[in-house]
């Protein structure tokens, strides 16, 4: 039986659709990202990697790798316990975790840094003892991970969750009637079955992470050479009117942002592929299902 098909619109206006849709991309995305790239090399390749170079611009590279590596295993961690809980247990403040989860989307970064002065800083709730003790948080590396790790926490939780909970249970279930311990059930099926989401998950977590800006700015102090990132310091060179320095620093984090965008899609594309793959399957096992559709 042929299909129906669903559009009716006639091809002129798919192709005007297309066109402002392309367009739309185009100004707003594509033309703003190679103004990067243009304004970068303006005065040629020499300014451009002396700018990458200097001693700031490398160390705020540095500082920017190194809070996106601290936070991932943070991210994974608390994203597969929080999606593991919820898709496959019922509790008390389920609902609450999940708000909990989605707390970071609601919350403007500059509050969510503003709140851990109010609690870390010198004069917050716990500036005393910390000062007693001589640990230094805000304006500090552990300041700038608890504020990326605050606006990441969602990504990879939300990815897993809606997937744990469509493949449901039943392959774990028999993994354990088979005499498989917890870890070998997680290694074994749950793992591979989630495999891409996480994925997925990370590279979502990971790109915010190198581009986060208004949590980190509130905590980070902006000491030069120490507790600046790049985003942080393509700001700090940009209103020192170094355009070259602030552009060349400013297409480390486009390039980062255009293989983050690569990983994306190679992923979104396996997982289509399982998906179908897995389909196909079914429809083989099962005849009805092929009729159907």
């Amino acid at each position: 039986m042929t299909p129906r098909r669903v559009n009716t619109e006639s091809w002129p206006v798919r192709l005007l659709l297309c066109v402002l849709a392309l367009g739309f991309l185009f100004f707003f995305l594509g033309l703003p990202l190679l103004s990067v790239f243009v304004e970068a090399f303006k005065q040629g390749f020499g300014p451009y990697f002396e700018a990458l170079c200097d001693a700031d611009t490398r160390s705020a590279i540095t500082l920017t790798l190194v809070i996106a590596v601290m936070v991932l295993p943070l991210n994974i961690l608390f994203g597969l316990s929080a999606a593991w809980a919820i898709a496959r247990f019922d509790f008390r403040g389920k609902s609450l975790l999940i708000t909990l989860i989605d707390l970071p989307f609601a919350v403007s970064p500059v509050v969510a840094g503003l709140l851990f002065i109010l609690i870390f800083g010198r004069q917050g709730f716990l500036g005393d003892w910390l000062g007693a003790h001589d640990i230094k948080i805000i304006f500090a590396l552990p300041g700038m991970v608890l504020a990326t790790m605050f606006v990441t926490v969602p990504y990879i939780a939300r990815e897993l969750i809606p997937l744990m909970q469509a493949q449901g249970r039943d392959e774990e279930e028999a993994a354990v009637s088979l005499g498989a311990s917890g870890l070998q059930m997680f290694w074994r099926v749950t793992l591979p079955n989630i495999k891409w989401g996480l994925l997925y998950g990370v590279i979502l977590a990971n790109a915010r992470a190198m581009g986060e800006f208004g949590a980190v700015s509130v905590v980070s102090g902006h000491i030069r050479g120490m507790t600046n990132t790049l985003p942080l310091h393509v700001e700090i060179l940009y209103n020192e009117y170094n355009s070259v320095g602030a552009f060349a620093a400013a297409s480390v984090l486009a390039l980062l942002a255009l293989v983050t965008l690569v990983a994306k899609t190679i992923v979104e594309w396996r997982m289509a592929r399982e998906i179908a793959m897995l389909s196909a399957d079914l429809s083989i096992e099962n005849p009805a299902v092929a009729a159907k559709s």
